[in-house]
């Protein structure tokens, strides 16, 4: 049955939603203006007038379409919160099955799916109208279509037996089920990032070794300078999607493997891409991979830990429509992540801190063990130039949504 009226509890979700949409109004909105700031002079010549032009129109764009993107979806959850929507659904569902395992399933399958077919006129406008018009989209509609099919099974395969395995945990262990997701989830962390690039990666792009040649034997030598364990070296289609450049570090352990972007490597020469993959390895050697998984897996636990406080009070279940005095743990979990998110939203800042701290490390790792940072420079207004970066970004924005620090802050860090 639905509850009468709006409770307490689901005013103040509302109240977080609603704060969550001005605050990114805001510093959207602020961020939007340092397109009219003059260049700094130390990227002086990264753009022309006319590229300038073309980064401003780029970036109003993609500002327009988030900002309807986020107006529909900010309308929608909260028509949603008030019409009780959450509760409609698990009732229709839990006329199906009274089996938790399974409602969870059916109900968070047919939220994913709900969700997809809204955002997909908006993910297509993204897509084949404003990264086409501007030079970046490369994909066909056969690899959309391809990718799009791929993500569905693997989500139905992953998160279906990731999801399943956590409510049995809950059906079973009662308030001590939050160790065993803790100790789930952790291995599962481990093992994707020991494995994304040889398990997932395949499975949507093509992975080539590099060839013999210059590059390769600069990389292996600089590898070999610094003791970097390099089992791999590949190179993968990124331009079968996007002409925008990257390279990562994957692996743990004894298997290290750097990919490259095949964009970069026609835009970078070959002491450039020396320099970003120094860059890389300095992150390795500094344990930033295994220092960002140790404080992922403890924010993991710290929130199931908090999860499992609240997961059994009926009030989170009566939040989203549903009259009941026993617990519901989908529904108590939609109700949970929404009041999670300020705290989120904390934990995100604090991560995103360390992130950039994390990217100045790693660039004086690369400058010292390159012997001079003029390459990385060089590099990274590459990059900046041919993403159509905007290099002003608002101070407050960078530090709410930034994981690394503006261009010019490290143009300016490695000029030292």
């Amino acid at each position: 049955m639905l509850t009468q009226g709006i409770s307490v509890l689901t005013i103040i979700i509302l109240a977080f939603i609603v704060f969550d949409f001005v605050l990114d109004f805001i510093l959207d909105t602020i961020n939007s203006k340092t397109w009219d700031l003059p260049i700094p002079k130390e990227l002086d010549g990264i753009y022309n007038e006319e590229q300038y032009e073309k980064a401003r129109q780029y970036h109003k764009a993609k500002e327009k379409l988030s900002s309807i993107t986020t107006v529909f979806s900010t309308i929608l959850i909260v028509v949603f919160l008030i019409f009780k929507g959450f509760a409609i659904v698990h009732l229709q569902i839990a006329a199906i099955s009274s089996s938790p395992v399974l409602q969870a399933l059916l109900f968070f399958g047919a939220f994913s799916i709900a969700s997809d077919i809204i955002g997909l006129p908006f993910e297509l406008y993204g897509i084949f109208v404003i990264e086409e018009k501007f030079g970046f989209n490369k994909m066909t509609w056969k690899t959309y279509l391809s990718d799009k099919i791929k993500g569905y099974l693997l989500g139905a395969v992953i998160g279906g037996a990731l999801l399943s395995l956590f409510v049995w945990f809950y059906t079973v262990a009662g308030d001590n089920f939050w160790w065993y997701a803790w100790i789930l989830f952790s291995v599962f962390t481990l093992f994707f990032t020991m494995f994304y690039t040889s398990l997932i990666v395949p499975i949507f792009n093509k992975l080539q070794p590099l060839e013999t040649g210059s590059l390769r034997e600069k990389i292996e030598a600089f590898a070999q300078k610094v003791s970097f364990p390099l089992t791999n070296i590949f190179v993968i289609d990124g331009s079968k999607r996007s002409t925008k450049a990257n390279a990562y570090f994957s692996g743990l352990g004894s298997k290290k493997t750097i990919v490259l972007f095949d964009t970069l490597i026609n835009e970078q020469s070959e002491d450039e891409l020396v320099s970003v993959l120094a860059h890389e390895v300095g992150h390795y050697k500094m344990k930033h991979i295994q220092k960002g998984m140790i404080i992922g897996v403890l924010q993991m636990g710290a929130l199931l830990f908090i999860l499992s406080l609240f997961i059994n009070k009926p009030a989170l279940t009566q939040a989203l429509g549903l009259q009941t005095d026993v617990p519901v743990f989908h529904l108590g979990l939609i109700a949970f992540s929404l009041l999670y998110s300020p705290f989120s939203m904390i934990t995100g800042i604090f991560m995103n801190i360390l992130s950039r701290k994390n990217e100045f490390e790693a660039d004086n790792y690369a400058k010292e063990h390159t012997g001079t940072g003029e390459h990385l420079i060089t590099a990274l207004r590459k990059l900046s130039a041919n993403n159509l970066s905007n290099l002003n970004p608002n101070k407050w924005y960078v530090f709410f949504h930034y994981s690394h620090p503006p261009l010019l802050e490290r143009v300016r860090n490695l000029m030292k």
